[in-house]
């Protein structure tokens, strides 16, 4: 919980950092906008693998409420047997208090066949603050607590990778601490990075969860974008190992 603390105080004295900054403008008022992307890799040789992933990210602005919802999936195989299955879904409303301070309410939802937890769901609420909001550059930081259940579950596999059993542990509920991170830099007006980050810190597990991406447009509604995935469970069942990684590279499209 130490980061948490670290980063209340950082809230705390954030409108110093931004006094210098130009703002960015208003964002559309009372309409859904967001973005999609799609990305699918296939490799023959001395080994076959085939992978797909594909999300959708979309907010709507109405006064001082932000809405935000997101739902995404991976599906892979490697030789013929499926090595990867994972969807998640996520939901935040922000009510904006006073200038760039913020109040959040979350919902989460993650379902993974290979992290050794069946399922993993929370809901947290909390305080945020846009410490950087320029045309360019963007970075909101966010700190809260809630309540997450998860169920843990043991997959046996056999040489070759399959999965061959699962067994279902006993689902636990628990008060969690919460820290999130959102930055954007636009390079050029075409070329922009993004990094999200998110952390989940419980007693039986902390998730923490980090999204970097570059993304190039090719036209007002067409970009092409190569991501990285990290995620990091800190306490998965025996003998899963903590840290899942994904590369991707994803034809994204605006609306």
């Amino acid at each position: 919980m130490a980061t948490i603390r670290k980063l209340a105080v950082f809230l705390a004295v954030a409108p110093a950092l931004t006094v210098w900054a130009d703002e960015a403008p208003p964002p559309p008022q009372g309409v859904w906008i967001g973005k999609g992307q799609l990305g699918f890799l296939s490799s023959h040789g001395n080994s076959d693998s085939e992978s797909l992933n594909a999300n959708i990210d979309v907010l709507r602005y109405d006064g001082p409420w932000k809405n935000e919802i997101y739902v995404g999936g991976l599906y892979g195989k490697n030789s013929g047997i499926v090595s990867a299955e994972r969807w998640e879904t996520r939901g935040q409303s922000n009510y904006a208090i006073s200038g760039d301070l913020f109040a959040f309410g979350g919902l989460r939802y993650e379902h993974d066949l290979f992290d050794g937890f069946q399922y993993q769901a929370s809901v947290t609420a909390g305080m945020g603050y846009k410490l950087i909001n320029t045309n360019d550059t963007k970075l909101t930081a966010q700190v809260g607590a809630g309540y997450r259940r998860l169920r843990p579950e043991t997959i046996d596999k056999d040489p070759t990778g399959l999965v061959i059993s699962r067994t279902p542990l006993d689902a636990t509920g628990e008060a969690i601490g919460t820290v999130g991170v959102d930055f954007s830099h636009a390079f050029t007006k075409t070329t922009v990075f993004t990094n999200k980050f998110l952390m989940e810190a419980g007693s039986s597990d902390t998730l923490l969860h980090d999204d970097l991406a570059l993304t190039v447009k090719m036209s007002d509604k067409l970009a092409l974008s190569v991501g990285y995935g990290i995620t990091d469970n800190t306490k998965p069942p025996a003998p899963l190992k903590k840290l899942d990684t994904v590369a991707s590279v994803n034809l994204v499209f605006g609306f």
